[in-house]
């Protein structure tokens, strides 16, 4: 079954994928097929694979394209598939675009290359780089400086969109640059350039004002996406205030995923508890939940449930978190 290419109508939630590993450090792919159909069970339009949520730096090349060949089979044109794509080496960049494309996914996720310190760096990367792999490879652009240490701004961004049709959704995930958002949604309204789609990542910390500010959706990787889809619903509904009061049940546990260090191990673990993964293992060397973690989690997802039970949304999350 075919599916489109990424383009500048993108909507809704893109949920970035883990990878589960095995207990012996390889990847685990009977998780990795219940996750994918979980994901798609939430109804989203996409989703993204080897990301950093997805530790790319962790596997090897191989690894990568026989993880997305396995993502690609197993969604079966149901949903767009966006790969990131990190090589620091330029040819490997382009073999490795290459192949993920001629597998069938829908566009590739690139982050500007550590280093740039410049405007006009920024611009002759992306015009080196769209120039190697070709103009017909749709592109998430990420910008995310707590990670590349290379800031955008709205004006470069803005001569970016314009001047490559590529460029198809800016992944907006400076924190918390929601003046930026603001900007970009200018220009278009100024008419100087085309509309672009704007995600927003950074484990939508602000998601509810990135929606009020004209974001269309989200591509970050919480444990309760199907909450992230609701939200967004109902914002598209115009319904703000409904979407708001949802998110607010989960804030606490969005929050303490996000810790520096260990949010990947948390965020693992509850996927583990939800029954969608095996192992909650981070691939070595990565780190570990310790029992006051599992204590503080359990009595987190305790208050989840408790609330949500007294909430209008109790039928959202099909199975409730388990707190052991």
């Amino acid at each position: 079954m075919a599916v489109s290419n990424l383009d500048r109508s993108a909507k809704g939630v893109y949920p970035i994928a883990i990878t589960p590993f095995d207990k012996d450090g390889s990847v685990d792919n009977e998780s990795l097929d219940r996750l994918i159909d979980f994901y798609l069970s939430c109804n989203v339009p996409g989703l993204t694979i080897l990301g950093v949520l997805g530790e790319v730096s962790r596997l090897s090349d191989s690894e990568s394209i026989a993880l997305t060949k396995r993502v690609l089979a197993r969604v079966n044109g149901r949903a767009q598939v966006i790969v990131g794509v990190s090589h620091v080496g330029r040819q490997n960049f382009v073999a490795f675009t290459r192949s993920v494309m001629q597998a069938g996914a829908a566009g590739i996720m690139v982050a500007p290359t550590a280093g740039l310190k410049t405007e006009e760096q920024v611009i002759g990367f992306f015009d080196g780089l769209i120039g190697a792999i070709g103009a017909d490879v749709p592109i998430a652009l990420q910008d995310y400086p707590q990670n590349t240490n290379v800031f955008i701004s709205p004006e470069t961004l803005g001569i970016l969109i314009q001047r490559h049709a590529s460029i198809k959704v800016v992944k907006h995930e400076e924190a918390s640059a929601l003046n930026k958002i603001t900007r970009l949604r200018e220009q278009e309204t100024e008419g100087g350039r085309e509309r672009v789609s704007i995600l927003v990542g950074n484990s939508a910390l602000y998601l509810p004002q990135e929606l009020h500010r004209g974001v269309d959706g989200a591509n970050t990787g919480v444990a309760f996406p199907e909450m992230l889809v609701e939200v967004c619903d109902q914002f598209c509904k115009g319904q703000p205030q409904q979407g708001e009061d949802l998110y607010d049940l989960f804030l606490p546990l969005i929050r303490y995923e996000q810790q520096p260090g260990i949010g990947l191990a948390i965020r693992k673990e509850i996927f583990r508890r939800r029954g969608i993964i095996k192992h909650a293992d981070v691939r070595a060397p990565g780190p570990r939940l310790n029992n006051h973690d599992h204590q503080e989690l359990t009595a987190l997802l305790a208050r989840l449930q408790s609330r949500l039970a007294e909430s209008p949304f109790s039928q959202l999350i099909r199975s409730h978190p388990s707190s052991s």
